[in-house]
């Protein structure tokens, strides 16, 4: 079932483009950076900054990485209209929910009831 009007999954589709239209240029920009490097260092600790530095660029890479995953999913979902359905219980997303983070796939009681039961020691879920 559908919950949204064409212009609505429109503006959602519009917004996670962009989202992926700026990661893939952060992507780009990184692994230039880290090809262009020269990478021979006179002082021991320019090495250690610029491997420091480079271990964190990978860091955030890597979860855009998987913001990119998400981002392709949440399309798929506006494509196969389930796009705002909540995984856990099937409700519908609130819209301001999904204007901040588009990719949500939990309502807000959900996505609460599983950052509790995480916090929860020996939690089962």
């Amino acid at each position: 079932m559908n919950y949204f009007s064409p212009e609505q999954l429109q503006m959602f589709r519009q917004i996670l483009d962009e989202q992926k239209r700026q990661l893939l240029a952060e992507v780009g920009r990184t692994v230039e950076e880290m090809a262009g490097k020269d990478q021979q260092f006179a002082d021991p600790a320019d090495r250690a900054s610029w491997e420091s530095q480079s271990t964190r660029d990978l860091r955030i890479r890597d979860r855009e990485r998987k913001l990119l995953k998400k981002i392709d999913e949440a399309i798929k979902r506006i494509d196969d209209e389930t796009f705002g359905e909540c995984d856990d219980c099937g409700e519908m997303i609130t819209v301001g929910r999904l204007k901040a983070r588009p990719v949500s796939t939990l309502c807000i009681a959900c996505k609460a009831e599983q950052e509790s039961a995480e916090a929860r020691p020996n939690s089962t879920k």
